[in-house]
């Protein structure tokens, strides 16, 4: 049984609103997919990582990888919506990966992710029969908008936030099972736990912090670089 891990990055991050693809945004001198790609690379317990980016990409290969070629593979594979790129490069690495062997599906615009939390996933998730991902209770009193508001957007309800956890990633699944859970999701998951799910399985919940930010407005990119700061000094 060995572990690899995913990073797709075939997206545009459209809603930083620049002309560069958000994987590739500076972050502290270095492409902010650079950040997630090392923090698994750290782990010895991973074999190798797969990047998959967008057949039309052409900034990868602007950026000096040298010293990676033994822990980095570039799949050219991604597809139109994030669902079809993990599909696309778990289809990709069927040739090195055994069914039972663990994906670790990370975001590249997670770049913070500390390497204890990362250990703490491997653990807890390879002893569980499903598997399992990052995740943070929610702690902010969450509103739903009406659906349609008389004047601007207006809150209609509370939602009771007892239970509810905020996703993040890596995403910790059998290659086989999660192959087989995407290909009957379709095309709209927004992450691998929903396919899981939709097959009546439970992943379990690996309990993180705020560190392990997404990066998806512009102003998310400086507290990111601070949270960088904090963890490597």
């Amino acid at each position: 049984m060995s572990f690899y891990a995913l990073i797709p990055a075939a997206g545009s991050g459209s809603r930083m609103g620049g002309a560069i693809e958000k994987q590739y945004l500076d972050l502290n001198s270095l492409p902010m997919i650079a950040h997630a790609m090392m923090v698994l690379a750290r782990e010895p317990r991973i074999a190798r990582i797969f990047v998959v980016l967008s057949p039309t990409d052409k900034r990868w290969n602007n950026y000096a990888w040298q010293g990676w070629e033994e822990r980095i593979e570039v799949l050219r594979c991604g597809g139109a919506t994030r669902a079809e790129t993990v599909l696309n490069g778990l289809d990709a690495i069927s040739r090195v990966c055994a069914a039972d062997d663990w994906v670790l599906v990370h975001d590249a615009a997670r770049p913070c992710l500390p390497d204890e939390m990362l250990a703490k996933l491997l653990d807890e998730a390879a002893a569980d029969p499903v598997g399992g991902l990052l995740a943070v209770p929610v702690a902010d009193t969450l509103k739903r908008a009406a659906a349609e508001p008389a004047s601007g957007t207006r809150a209609e309800a509370t939602v009771p936030r007892a239970g509810l956890w905020q996703a993040q990633t890596p995403q910790m699944f059998r290659h086989g099972m999660l192959l087989q859970a995407l290909r009957a999701a379709g095309s709209d998951m927004t992450d691998e736990a929903s396919a899981i799910e939709k097959m009546g399985l439970q992943p379990r919940l690996v309990e993180s912090d705020s560190r392990n930010l997404k990066v998806t407005y512009p102003q998310d990119l400086e507290l990111a670089g601070l949270i960088l700061g904090t963890l490597h000094g």
